[in-house]
């Protein structure tokens, strides 16, 4: 573990901690906690950007590796922003709040949004670790890494288009979107996220002590893979015939031809 990265963390630390505790005073006043998703993204620039702005000597590497964060991330919440605007507030955190009751603000704060907060510090870690030190990534490293991201961003933003574009269309209301990359895995969007955080992964472990980089993804794919991201969405359609069908043919997130 990098001393630049030690050194760094604390700050990082408060900065999410402010950044959660704003949108949480957002979500309070306009009632709606699904704003966490839009936040999500966002923060992960802002974290990278604290931990460069502590770096005595910012590397070329770790702007090259903000410029990744600041893409991605902001892709991610105008994509949650648009999906969600004009629309109730997401089922899941509407669920909650009214199983929380009297206690809606105080689990949202620790439950929605410090959570978030902290998982975020987890995933975010081999941007932090190249981010703050003052040591290029060269080589392989670079350049596997690099592409790694590249591939998954690319992979993530087409499949989200193509849903988009499907939902949009009225005539497939009520529909399953099984076509482009959704015919070869049921969660592609899940599979380029999880791509790009393993090659922000190999990129951290260019630099001394960057092996706490690869914490990042490995903490993302337990959670879409186990926790949030594709269990939630299985259960919600378990009960659909068509979509049970779907999963029979199917690959859940690493694309793989129809069976």
């Amino acid at each position: 573990m990098s001393p630049e990265y030690l050194l760094a963390l604390p700050i990082v630390i408060w900065a999410v901690w402010l950044y959660m505790t704003a949108w949480f005073i957002w979500a309070v006043i306009i009632k709606r906690n699904d704003v966490a998703d839009v936040a999500w993204g966002l923060g992960f620039g802002l974290a990278t950007f604290v931990a460069l702005t502590q770096s005595s000597m910012p590397s070329r590497s770790g702007l090259l590796v903000l410029f990744m964060v600041l893409i991605w991330g902001g892709r991610l919440s105008s994509h949650i922003y648009r999906r969600n605007r004009h629309k109730d507030e997401d089922y899941r955190y509407a669920k909650w709040r009214e199983e929380w009751g009297k206690w809606v603000y105080v689990r949202s704060y620790f439950q929605v949004f410090m959570l978030q907060g902290l998982l975020m510090l987890c995933v975010v870690t081999p941007a932090l670790v190249v981010a703050s030190s003052r040591q290029e990534v060269y080589g392989a490293n670079l350049a596997i890494g690099f592409f790694i991201w590249l591939f998954g961003f690319t992979y993530e933003s087409i499949a989200d288009r193509q849903l988009r574009i499907f939902i949009s269309k009225p005539h497939n209301k009520g529909k399953l979107m099984t076509r482009g990359l959704w015919k070869y895995s049921r969660h592609p969007n899940y599979f380029g996220e999880i791509t790009q955080w393993w090659g922000l992964g190999v990129m951290a472990i260019g630099v001394e002590g960057g092996a706490v980089g690869l914490l990042g993804p490995a903490m993302i794919t337990y959670l879409i893979w186990k926790v949030s991201g594709v269990p939630l969405l299985e259960k919600k359609y378990a009960h659909v015939k068509e979509y049970q069908e779907y999963s029979r043919r199917t690959s859940v997130i690493i694309p793989l031809p129809p069976k």
